[in-house]
């Protein structure tokens, strides 16, 4: 069976390092698959780079331009939505002609647009969409937030400057609704949570819609020598060290400023333990909040490379997540399954990878003050070692590649008849 991966890019954000992960698992699990990009950064043979073009780099201004006239010429939230009317005709690429499955995730930005996923739909191939946000099924946001109105018909959209009843949120819907009319698509969230908000929305409504995790090479991501990693990361040896990660610190969905407050509060409630404390930042622009820590901060550059990354989860003792929207974070299957407990709110799919006091803390949603019980439970009342067995165990039971491709090689046999 051949089955072809669309994806805007192939390593750059979470949705991308999802993909790429599903490949590597459906080729070590005898699927022949493929990778279509827009943006290719490495020089994988099974990724497939699109034709670099200015009117490609055009297409993708054409569309913030649109935004931005929509939006009454403000900024204001220009990348928290994508209207896809610009994007690429795919479906007369020999790597399409070949497939037997379209299995697309994250093809936002110039991508595809709603007419070349309406040539992908019409072409007769069975399409898969894993949703890695609420876009599949909203009419312009990637995350509602407290609106939805996705449920039933977007208009008013709270994510533009001056939205109206019949704003380019309506419009989009209403494009999105015509779309999917008549149409097979199964659509694949990467969590229980989001599957429940797919399923509230008339848009997809009949669709197949159901849950996979995402998947993590627990060959590669696992417990390793902790002093050793803190000497290749350039770490001390004698913190307890906390991580926080994001491709962008002060994108404010990342909840730095609870992370902040949390420290600042086992700063004031507990001074002996937190002379032990450090804070590892890693992602652009860890530097600026570097005085804002009330314990040392050890900032370092966003990090791609896997192998990079093993290293930095296992050099540290917790991974802290206080995101205030998140789908199923990558972050907490690759800190899990090098057996590093994680902390995180109640939001999104976090509860469903984290499980309360078995294998990390879920916080109150928004309580930096929970948040910080968290902390300081898991570092000396948790039964730290328990902890990270735990974790490892979950990763390695739930997020593997072999449990992963599974579930997926189920979904392509059944939409392409083959019961073999």
């Amino acid at each position: 069976m051949r089955v072809l991966i669309i994806n805007t890019s192939e390593r750059t954000g979470g949705a991308a390092i999802a993909a790429n992960r599903l490949m590597e698992a459906l080729k070590n699990n005898g699927i022949k698959a493929k990778m279509l990009v827009r943006d290719k950064q490495t020089d994988q043979i099974s990724v497939v780079e699109l034709k670099k073009s200015w009117w490609k780099v055009g297409q993708f201004i054409w569309e913030r331009v649109v935004i931005w006239q929509a939006n009454h010429f403000k900024k204001h939230n220009l990348f928290a939505v994508d209207i896809a009317n610009t994007g690429t005709n795919i479906t007369t690429l020999p790597e399409f002609t070949q497939a037997d499955v379209i299995h697309l995730h994250w093809i936002n930005q110039g991508m595809l647009s709603l007419t070349d996923i309406r040539r992908i739909i019409q072409s007769g191939k069975p399409v898969v969409w894993t949703m890695h946000d609420m876009w599949p099924f909203t009419g312009i946001c990637h995350y509602a937030g407290d609106c939805d109105k996705y449920a039933t018909q977007c208009h008013n959209c709270p994510l533009l400057y001056k939205g109206s009843r019949k704003d380019i949120a309506y419009r989009t819907f209403q494009k999105k609704k015509r779309l999917f009319e008549g149409a097979h698509v199964t659509f694949v969230a990467c969590s229980r949570w989001l599957e429940s908000l797919a399923k509230k929305s008339v848009l997809i409504k009949g669709q197949t819609i159901t849950n996979i995790p995402n998947a993590i090479n627990t060959n590669l991501f696992k417990p390793r020598d902790k002093k050793q990693a803190r000497e290749k990361c350039h770490l001390p040896q004698d913190k307890k060290l906390l991580l926080f990660g994001s491709v962008k610190i002060t994108d404010k969905r990342k909840g730095i400023d609870y992370l902040v407050s949390a420290c600042k509060q086992i700063a004031a409630l507990y001074p002996d333990f937190s002379k032990e404390l450090g804070v590892v930042v890693f992602g652009s622009q860890a530097e600026q909040y570097a005085s804002l820590f009330p314990f040392p901060i050890y900032p370092m550059n966003y990090v791609s490379n896997e192998k990079e990354l093993v290293d930095i989860y296992n050099a540290v003792d917790l991974y802290v997540t206080p995101s205030l929207q998140d789908n199923l974070p990558n972050t907490i299957v690759e800190a899990m399954a090098c057996g590093i407990p994680c902390i995180g709110f109640n939001v999104g799919g976090i509860p469903q990878m984290i499980d309360h006091l078995h294998n990390g803390y879920v916080a109150e949603y928004q309580s930096s003050k929970d948040l910080a019980n968290g902390i300081h439970w898991a570092l000396t009342e948790g039964e730290y070692e328990s902890l990270s067995e735990e974790a490892c165990r979950k990763a390695v039971s739930s997020y593997s590649e072999s449990t992963i491709a599974k579930k997926y090689v189920e979904i392509y046999n059944k939409i392409t008849g083959n019961h073999a």
